[in-house]
């Protein structure tokens, strides 16, 4: 007889350009929590997570050793810098009203709420030039 497994996805992550200034910008601005914060020599491992999703990680990682080369962690590192990176998309309950808490704790938008295909979205970067998108669920 065979075991019953479970799968899912645990940690998805981003690279950003500092650490530091990035789990400041998603616990102070976003509103995501520390996860975990542990260090192995040089190499950081850094996650956050939304209060409203225990089981789901958001990886704030540095490209560099022992991931990549040095040629690879420039490319890295440019690609994060000029936005080239596909969105992260965040779901609110209230568009409008996620983004004025979010702008009163210093998150500038690259577009302002917007109705369109049947529901609210708008756009920001985090300090690393990640892109997001917040989309309002559908009623």
């Amino acid at each position: 007889m065979t075991q019953a497994t479970t799968q899912g996805i645990q940690v998805a992550g981003i690279y950003v350009r500092d650490q530091d200034e990035a789990l400041a910008f998603y616990t102070e601005r976003v509103g995501f929590q520390v996860h975990t914060d542990v260090r192995n020599g040089d190499y950081r491992w850094l996650t956050v997570r939304h209060p409203d999703q225990p089981d789901f990680q958001l990886g704030l990682f540095r490209p560099g050793p022992p991931l990549h080369d040095e040629a690879t962690t420039q490319t890295l590192q440019q690609m994060v810098a000029k936005g080239a990176m596909p969105p992260l998309v965040l779901q609110v309950d209230d568009c409008r009203a996620a983004c004025e808490r979010m702008r009163t704790h210093g998150v500038e938008f690259t577009q302002e709420p917007t109705e369109r295909y049947g529901t609210v979205d708008a756009g920001f970067r985090d300090p690393s030039g990640n892109g997001w998108k917040v989309i309002q669920a559908r009623r």
